[in-house]
């Protein structure tokens, strides 16, 4: 294990900047961990789900999550790895939730301090100040279903390419390897809904990443497939409880 996987503090910050394109594989961390980018949307896979990271906030994953992060324009990653007791603050299962501005400059500072930083010293506070606000952070529901099986990962990735792209299952079945019905069969079993029933709830949380960096709701629309600003308005609020405009600035 790496030292900031096992070092004997409640809290240890972790630093690095990932080149564009690099796939981290599938993998887990023996502590759980609060990711955290300075710039970038991540999109994060575990078994279970497909979790949209936009800027303000940070994924929450317990310890021995399997998961994969996506950086399809690099990323400034910025984490925290706690030890067991100090984990009981945050969530039991993976979990968007709001980074405030302070919390941020706590991971920043964490992330500027030695593995095994001075129990005696000013860092001590910093760790129970970022405890406290990871133990208050509000969640964010910006997470799909994933799917498993290659076939569907075939779809999937291609409409994560295209979100604009209208086409049903019956045009990825050459794409998959199979046909539109056993497409449609596997969608249903893995994420427990209709394929465009998915596809309609990951556009409005795409749009909502796409908001976090400034985009407009028209452009945020026009980007995952929505060719009426009104539609796109009624899915969004179904979604997450506030106009797209309200959204974009952090309303």
């Amino acid at each position: 294990m790496r030292p900031f996987e096992q070092a004997p503090r409640p809290l240890v910050g972790y630093a690095f900047d990932y080149a564009v394109g690099h796939d981290t594989g599938w993998h887990q961390h023996p502590r759980a961990q609060l990711l955290f980018a300075t710039t970038g949307v991540m999109r994060v896979v575990t078994p279970a789900a497909l979790f949209i990271v936009p800027p303000g906030t940070g994924l929450w994953m317990p310890a021995q999550i399997p998961h994969v992060t996506c950086i399809p324009a690099g990323l400034r990653m910025r984490a925290l790895f706690l030890r067991e007791d100090a984990a009981r603050a945050g969530p039991d299962a993976v979990t968007v939730v709001a980074v405030s501005p302070l919390l941020r400059a706590l991971i920043l500072a964490a992330c500027e301090e030695p593995v095994m930083w001075d129990e005696h010293g000013p860092v001590r506070h910093v760790v129970a100040l970022a405890l406290h606000e990871i133990g208050r952070a509000a969640t964010r529901p910006v997470s799909v279903p994933a799917c498993r099986d290659p076939r569907l990962q075939r779809v999937t990735q291609a409409l994560l390419a295209d979100l604009a792209d209208p086409r049903g299952l019956e045009s990825f079945a050459d794409v998959a390897g199979a046909s539109a019905r056993t497409l449609a069969r596997l969608f249903r079993r893995e994420t427990g809904m209709r394929f465009q029933t998915w596809r309609q709830q990951l556009r409005p949380t795409e749009a909502q990443a796409m908001l976090a960096q400034g985009a407009t709701p028209a452009r945020a629309a026009a980007a995952v497939g929505y060719s009426s600003g009104p539609a796109f308005g009624a899915a969004f609020r179904a979604a997450f409880g506030v106009t797209p405009g309200r959204a974009r600035h952090g309303g």
